[in-house]
């Protein structure tokens, strides 16, 4: 992957090399205009030839500062497209196949590539010009400061280049972990309400830290690792200068020169000992990082636990032996589902507060992946969920942000209309406004995510919850606006499971199907959940309407109003029950 980005970007990388080769002119002359100032200068009673040797090497560090100064501008021009393409791919990625992982992708491991590349291209660039103009310099004040210099620099650079493979393979398995723990922690704040009803917070907290020290782990092997980097920049550039004192009186007797040690000595301590201790620092650590990361951005996902869309359009949903619970050991949320929902069907799931509706959208939709069992979709999908999402943009923005390509304002404004969002688009200013999502109500900002997955050209709508916030007759527009699609709705109301074609209704790891007057016939639970049947028996009053007198609450308004038998704190509409006398509309 890191060659074919370097492939990718030829031109920039030739001007990066232009600059450097003038930025290591300076390393070039640090050492050779030093031994000539010295032997055809200071030494040999020539102070002018001397200073002029000084002022070469003046002049080199000027020029090299021009280089580092446009060495830093082609870096920049190199790594910021990289860092958009691997946005672009961690991005599709994660929309394509739901990855639970794509967090941590995207808000460290792009990040962490970016700035490492750029890092990397510094310190590898560096430490390939700058031991070229030393090295250089050495072989053209005497040869044999070279082979004095070469042999310990190149073990300790085969030493170094030994270690890459067992760093770069610790460094995986703590990306690895890190990726782990950021699912984890996903996963869990996800279903936090479903955890809390089932109990399992502490199997939960559990599973949370044994991913922290799992990371802990792999960490602490990364830096037993980074040992082997000390004893590389020991052999490659401390035992070079040792060898260049404990040889210096050979030296000097078989033709280099006092200047030509000096020299030798000004190459090592200031540019050949500095860029090895960066390159093995770098490239250990951040260039085995590198390799890592683009591998995990780039590389193609193991199998989804959600199998990706398929032509089976017929059946849009297929759930089969789905079992999924929060934690090792913690009881099954749902266990052993299975469920076909046909093309065009409205299906309502219905169930108690905290009983898995949220978590079993969340299996369809990608969000989580089923601890056994299979998720199986013969289309693309959107969810929308209880808490709407709207972003700080243009109202076309907003509405557009599910299409591949942004549809035209006549279709945008068709969908809204269709959810009735249309006049909240008026009022907001149509749709070049800038939606500030503060100035929102809920159900307004449910409005909008609705006509967002309307104009979303899936043809499976997955809804959880996402009509809490508006009225029922609001409620009932949404969802007729999605007839002709695949609809999925947790109810919130009975009015969702009343149009329903079907209901799925769950009671803890039990489910049941069928239709609403199915289960009102067969399911005792059913009908105490929607506050019908014997569950809730009228009064002899024969009122046809089956309600009765509010009894005296002394409640402030109270006008001996009545209300119909039902779950306690459900709100009927005024049409749906006798009451001809309305308190605030309800």
């Amino acid at each position: 992957m890191l060659m074919s980005l370097l492939g990718r970007h030829k031109r920039v990388l030739a001007r990066l090399a232009a600059w450097s080769l003038l930025e290591s002119a300076q390393t070039f002359l640090l050492g050779f205009a030093l031994a000539r100032a010295l032997d055809d200068g200071f030494l040999a009673g020539r102070a002018a030839a001397g200073v002029g040797w000084l002022a070469a090497a003046a002049a080199a560090v000027l020029a090299g500062a021009l280089g580092t100064r446009r060495v830093y501008g082609a870096v920049a021009a190199f790594v910021e497209p990289v860092r958009d393409e691997l946005v672009r791919a961690v991005v599709t990625r994660g929309l394509r196949e739901a990855d639970d992982a794509a967090l941590s992708r995207l808000t460290q491991q792009v990040e962490l590539a970016r700035d490492t590349l750029a890092g990397l291209v510094l310190v590898a660039r560096t430490f390939v010009f700058t031991a070229a103009g030393a090295l250089i310099g050495l072989f053209a004040l005497a040869p044999a400061l070279l082979a004095v210099v070469g042999g310990p620099l190149a073990v300790g650079l085969v030493l170094f280049a030994v270690t890459l493979g067992p760093l770069a393979r610790r460094q995986e398995e703590f990306l690895a972990a890190d990726e782990r723990l950021a699912a984890e922690l996903g996963l869990i704040a996800g279903g936090l309400r479903d955890i809390a009803a089932s109990g399992a917070q502490e199997r939960a907290a559990e599973s949370a830290g044994d991913r922290v020290d799992d990371e802990y782990r792999a960490a602490r092997s990364l830096a037993y690792w980074g040992v082997a980097r000390t004893l590389a920049v020991g052999i490659g550039g401390r035992l070079p200068l040792v060898l260049l004192l404990v040889t210096a009186p050979w030296l000097l007797r078989h033709g280099v020169t006092a200047g030509g040690l000096a020299g030798a000595l000004a190459y090592l301590t200031q540019s050949l000992l500095p860029a090895l201790q960066a390159l093995v620092q770098g490239l250990g650590t951040s260039g085995a990082r590198l390799t890592v990361v683009l591998r995990r951005l780039t590389a193609g996902q193991e199998r989804p636990a959600v199998d990706p869309p398929r032509d089976d359009a017929a059946w849009p949903v297929r759930l089969s032996g789905l079992v999924f619970a929060y934690g090792p050991g913690a009881a099954p949320v749902i266990d052993r589902l299975d469920l076909s929902v046909p093309a065009g069907e409205r299906l309502a799931v219905a169930g108690p507060s905290g009983i898995g509706k949220s978590t079993l959208l969340a299996l369809v939709a990608g969000v989580l992946r089923p601890d056994a069992g299979t998720v199986t979709l013969g289309c693309e999908r959107v969810l929308v969920p209880q808490e709407a999402y709207v972003f700080t943009a243009t109202l076309r923005e907003n509405l557009g942000y599910f299409c591949p390509q942004l549809p035209s304002d006549q279709a945008l404004l068709a969908s809204a209309e269709a959810v009735g969002a249309a006049p909240l688009v008026a009022r907001v200013g149509g749709l070049d406004a800038v939606v500030d999502p503060a100035a929102l109500s809920n159900a307004e900002r449910q409005l909008l995510a609705l006509a967002r997955a309307h104009a979303a050209p899936a043809p499976l709508v997955l809804l959880d919850e996402a009509t809490c916030h508006l009225d029922p007759a609001a409620e009932a527009c949404a969802e007729r606006a999605f007839t002709g699609r695949t609809l999925v709705v947790v109810a919130h109301r009975t009015g969702s499971a009343r149009r329903a074609d079907r209901v799925l209704l769950m009671d803890g790891a039990r489910a049941e199907l069928g239709t609403h007057e199915e289960l009102l016939a067969r399911s005792a639970f059913y009908r105490d959940l929607t506050g019908t049947g014997p569950s809730h028996p009228s009064l002899p009053l024969g009122d046809p309407d089956r309600v009765d007198p509010v009894a005296g609450a002394r409640l402030a308004g109270d006008g001996g109003h009545v209300i119909a038998y039902g779950a306690v704190g459900k709100m009927e509409p005024q049409r749906d029950v006798g009451d001809r006398g309305a308190l605030r509309g309800e």
